[in-house]
């Protein structure tokens, strides 16, 4: 099979060619706008909502990435395409934007072409990150509220997706010394916000609750959550929640762009509901389905079953 191909600043590169420069903003500040969207059965899912929230980070950061969006959205699609014949026909794919402000003008005598803004698109087979948490399906995963919090919208607006996300990676860090758990980080004034790249719903008595959009990233996913709440008829609220509602929830489920949703089986230590997927994040796992065209988690199981020999002819 052909080698993986990168968008780079206008030019499609292999993959081990891709570099970026030691003197780019990104390394020097975290100064980077990125978006990773997944395809179901080839299709990029919400791939605008995913741009448009791109470009909104861009323009907090003040970064002109020199293409518009419609332009963007063609080279996502062209790099996609490229990317797919070098895998077999039943492979999914996670597509990375990043974009940064690049090097920085202080080191401009070593772009002798100029300094210009960083901009890449890069397509990873999803074997990896599917395979290896396929079995979370099944087993849920156990929350905890970890020492570190979420940075406050006054200070950096988590609205923006950005790569200055060391609070995610302390807070991963936290979790990890509790046996692998899942990290949800409170806000300043101890609510639950968020964990490292998903978000977090609580249901009670059938209703579906979230933390209000403040200081968290606006997952694409949890949109999803919300318009599939919407058509099923479930009663959904947006509020603040602290442990205590945590703790009283009939079920907890989390969401994220790579492997859609999963369930909670406890926080803090203790159980939630019996243990298992209750009956609501069922039927929004069904209708999660049906809206993709995929079983996902089937999908995920299969690639678990595959993982070790794809590996293998990775390094051959």
């Amino acid at each position: 099979m052909s080698q993986r191909l990168v968008y780079f600043n206008g030019n499609f590169v292999p993959e081990s060619e891709a570099r970026v420069s030691i003197f780019d903003s990104a390394l020097m500040y975290g100064d980077m706008a990125f978006e990773m969207t997944r395809t179901y059965n080839h299709r990029p899912h919400r791939l605008r909502f995913h741009l448009e929230r791109l470009y909104g980070a861009l323009r907090l950061l003040e970064i002109d990435c020199g293409l518009t969006i419609d332009e963007m959205e063609q080279a996502t699609l062209q790099t996609l395409e490229k990317n797919i014949p070098t895998e077999s026909d039943g492979m999914d794919w996670q597509i990375m934007h990043d974009v940064s402000r690049g090097p920085l003008g202080l080191y401009e005598t070593v772009f002798p072409e100029g300094v210009q803004p960083t901009v890449s698109i890069n397509c990873w087979p999803l074997i990896t990150h599917m395979g290896t948490f396929a079995p979370k399906y099944d087993s849920g995963v156990e929350l905890m509220i970890p020492a570190q919090q979420t940075i406050p919208a006054h200070l950096l607006d988590l609205k923006a997706k950005t790569r200055s996300r060391m609070h995610y990676r302390m807070a991963e860090l936290q979790a990890a010394r509790s046996g692998g758990k899942w990290p949800v980080m409170l806000d300043p004034d101890g609510f639950l916000s968020e964990g490292p790249g998903w978000n977090v719903f609580l249901i009670k008595d059938g209703v579906v609750s979230t933390p209000e959009a403040r200081n968290i990233l606006k997952g694409v996913s949890r949109g999803t959550v919300l318009d599939l709440c919407k058509d099923l008829g479930i009663e959904l609220r947006e509020a603040n929640l602290g442990r205590y509602e945590a703790l009283m929830a009939d079920e907890i489920f989390c969401t994220s762009t790579s492997y859609g949703l999963v369930h909670a089986v406890t926080f803090e230590g203790q159980q939630v509901g019996d243990g298992k997927p209750g009956p609501v994040f069922q039927r929004l796992t069904s209708a999660w389905k049906e809206h993709v065209g995929l079983d996902f988690v089937a999908q995920a199981h299969d690639y678990a079953l595959r993982l070790p020999d794809w590996l293998a002819s990775q390094k051959a």
